[in-house]
């Protein structure tokens, strides 16, 4: 006889206790394998699938995309045993549960085919060899009418929650890329003539209200409100600054680049900068432990860096950027850029740092007072780099200008350490050559 297993959403770790369901990956009625990827959800953190530690028949699933459920919560249930369908054979599938709840940790490489189950012949009272379903559609940007510039399911989905069709909007990303942005501004002005009525929906992301709309803080925004919030209530922060002649840095950079082979990133060379001075002043790779009143000085250095997606601002974090040279830097920047472009860091990727690089300069600005990444004790940020007139040799010269700036927390140094740590950032930037007499 078949045994119906309830399927609970799992603790997906880092702290997190709800995600919001954004697309099922199966029906009702689907046979699924064991570690089979059935729920895509948003935490906190990351956008990630959910596989399920049962092969079987899916009986029932909880939640219709757009709720969110705290952790624990059923999710579905799978109907698993020697009744549950002959098809599990032709998928390989196993009835047996394989334990692994947690996101990306599933024992199976890729998913089986999901197979709807068929009812038995009344003729022979036996259950046919079910043809199999196609294969579910990975998400792409298209509608039922034809294809649309969105990327985001999150953009399609809002879109969808509030009536507005794609097709309609000119897309301000790059190359016509539709972003959340577009979709809000679209409904901005749907409101703009009258006030629209309190939608019936309470899944809607946005609410339409009179000279507004109202914009739930949950997912990746209301993790960083409330993160950003404990840092300002818990961190005694203070911020120092100083210009610095980047000249020779990006002449060095370019001399690099042109000797062949991968070429290094601006980030990659500012990070091993990063990873030198914290080195010299290890005060500043810390956190304060509040609750036994000790400053924790670590002896690794996962380095954080600032980017802005289109869910909002997260930190991906680069394990032991101590221990990586520029060009491993470089790639693993860029790869974790890309993952963060399309929503798919883990939220391992995305916890676990000791210091944050901000390299605020690509947005155009010069200079900020940032917010320190909680419980992280400091972050160095990086402005524009940009000609401007500097007196370089005793003679007016047009060099290489960037701002750097240091917020750090007053608790594990004083003014001193952060000013001598600043200083030598600084004198790696206008002097490489001193990185290297420290390496």
């Amino acid at each position: 006889m078949a045994q119906v297993l309830e399927f609970k959403l799992p603790d997906l770790g880092e702290g997190l206790t709800e995600a919001e369901i954004v697309r099922w990956l199966v029906q009702v009625g689907d046979v699924v394998a064991v570690d089979q990827p059935v729920v895509e959800v948003e935490t906190a953190k990351a956008m990630v699938e959910v596989p399920c530690p049962y092969g079987g028949v899916i009986t029932a699933r909880f939640g219709e995309e757009g709720t969110e459920l705290p952790v624990g919560a059923p999710l579905l249930t799978v109907a698993v045993g020697p009744q549950a369908p002959q098809a599990l054979h032709a998928t390989g599938g196993d009835t047996a549960g394989s334990g692994n709840v947690l996101v990306g940790y599933g024992t199976s490489e890729a998913p089986a085919r999901r197979r709807r189950v068929r009812s038995a012949s009344p003729a022979n009272g036996t259950a046919k060899e079910p043809a199999p379903a196609p294969p579910a559609p990975a998400p792409a940007p298209v509608l039922a009418e034809g294809p649309v510039p969105v990327i985001s399911p999150l953009v399609r989905r809002l879109a969808r929650d509030n009536d507005i069709d794609l097709r309609q909007l000119s897309g301000s990303g790059r190359e016509g890329l539709i972003l959340r942005a577009d979709v809000e501004d679209a409904l901005r002005a749907k409101s703009t003539p009258a006030p629209a009525p309190v939608a019936a929906e309470p899944a809607a992301r946005v609410s339409p209200v009179r000279n507004g709309i109202r914009i739930p803080l949950k997912g990746v925004r209301g993790a960083v409100a409330d993160k950003l919030s404990r840092s300002r209530q818990e961190i005694p922060d203070a911020t120092c600054w100083v210009d610095a002649d980047a000249t020779e840095l990006m002449r060095a950079r370019t001399a690099m680049n042109a000797a062949g082979g991968p070429k290094i990133s601006l980030l990659a060379l500012l990070a091993r900068i990063t990873t030198a001075a914290l080195a010299r002043f290890p005060e500043l790779n810390s956190y304060v432990d509040t609750g036994a009143r000790e400053v924790v000085q670590l002896d690794h250095v996962h380095l954080g860096f600032a980017a802005q997606t289109e869910r909002g601002l997260v930190v991906p974090v680069v394990r032991d950027a101590h221990a990586r040279d520029a060009e491993s830097l470089t790639a693993e920047f860029a790869r974790l850029t890309e993952a963060a472009r399309t929503g798919t860091l883990t939220p391992g990727e995305l916890t676990g740092g000791t210091f944050t690089l901000n390299n605020y300069g690509v947005f155009g600005v010069d200079g900020s007072t940032p917010i320190i990444n909680h419980p992280e004790a400091a972050m160095l940020g990086v402005g524009r780099i940009v000609p401007k007139p500097w007196v370089h040799e005793g003679e007016l010269a047009v060099r290489q200008v960037v701002q750097l700036s240091l917020t750090f927390d007053h608790r594990v140094c004083d003014g001193g350490t952060a000013g001598g740590f600043l200083r030598y950032v600084a004198d790696c930037v206008e002097h490489p050559a001193v990185l290297l007499r420290t390496l």
